[in-house]
């Protein structure tokens, strides 16, 4: 089989059919409790206040920035590479909104109180380089904070437990640039010589298949990765045959932990990373 590596649609929304309905996906996963959960965590670690000044990279629809805003009366920022995501985040009431790459934020240096990026770094070229600029732009004193799935923690209850392992993997390591990256992100961080750094699991677990905007949309992965050359067609076909009898029996289980990382900017400053920690 010839493989097929296309990047997922939120590498690069504004070049999909219909990029609005990326917008819609941010929106409802949002809604989700786990997701709240964590996105309120998030923020609680950013600890802003009201006069602060900070940036959410990868901003998406804005649904985080907004809240950040209204919850601690700071400045808020958005900033994200697609026009349609800022027109999103513009639409919702967000004042601050940038078009902008995270591997160039078009910031000076330590103009900010704290900057986050949630499921951003999972899709992004170069992640240390992303980082490199979060921590660039943010004082000394101030917070980096980001969170991503692992996929390489995923486990699903089929009846194949040797097919569940091959459309998983697709997940993690041909679907996403960076599939498996978020338990190195505390790595990241101290190799800036930040200080403080902290990591948090919090782990989605899901048994209804229409939740979570219907678990990411597992049940199409495997003819996902049979499309692009990953995986038999039959094999395909015979994954929703299981994925379907185990959410008839009751069985199905799918879960993925998310890392949410943490670390303030040394006060003296930051260093240069230190080569082969994070590449």
């Amino acid at each position: 089989m010839s493989r097929r590596n296309v990047p997922h649609a939120f590498t690069a929304v504004d070049s999909q059919a219909r990029p609005a309905e990326l917008v819609e996906v941010l929106k409802r996963l949002t809604a989700e409790p786990f997701y709240e959960s964590y996105k309120r965590r998030l923020r609680s670690l950013l600890r802003a206040g009201p006069g602060g000044r900070f940036l959410d990279v990868g901003a998406g629809a804005g649904d985080g920035a907004l809240a950040l805003s209204t919850e601690s009366g700071a400045q808020v920022v958005g900033a994200d590479s697609s026009l349609t995501m800022a027109t999103a985040m513009k639409g919702a009431g967000l004042g601050h909104v940038v078009v902008a790459d995270g591997h160039r934020l078009p910031f000076r240096d330590s103009c900010f109180d704290g900057a986050c990026a949630d499921r951003v770094l999972q899709h992004v070229e170069d992640p240390a380089r992303a980082v490199d600029e979060m921590c660039r732009v943010v004082r000394p004193g101030g917070r980096v904070v980001l969170a991503d799935p692992d996929y390489a923690t995923q486990v699903l209850d089929i009846e194949d437990q040797h097919l569940a392992a091959q459309v998983l993997c697709f997940r993690a390591e041909a679907n996403l640039r960076n599939g498996t990256l978020a338990h190195r992100h505390a790595g990241m961080l101290a190799a800036r010589a930040l200080e403080d750094v902290a990591v948090e699991a919090h782990t989605l677990v899901v048994r209804d298949p229409t939740a979570v905007d219907n678990v990411m949309g597992l049940r199409s992965w495997a003819h996902t990765a049979a499309a692009r050359g990953h995986l038999d067609t039959a094999d395909a076909d015979r994954f929703v045959v299981q994925f379907d009898q185990a959410v008839r029996t009751g069985r199905l289980t799918y879960a993925v932990t998310f890392f949410v990382t943490s670390g303030t900017v040394p006060v003296a400053g930051v260093p240069a990373h230190r080569e082969g920690v994070d590449r």
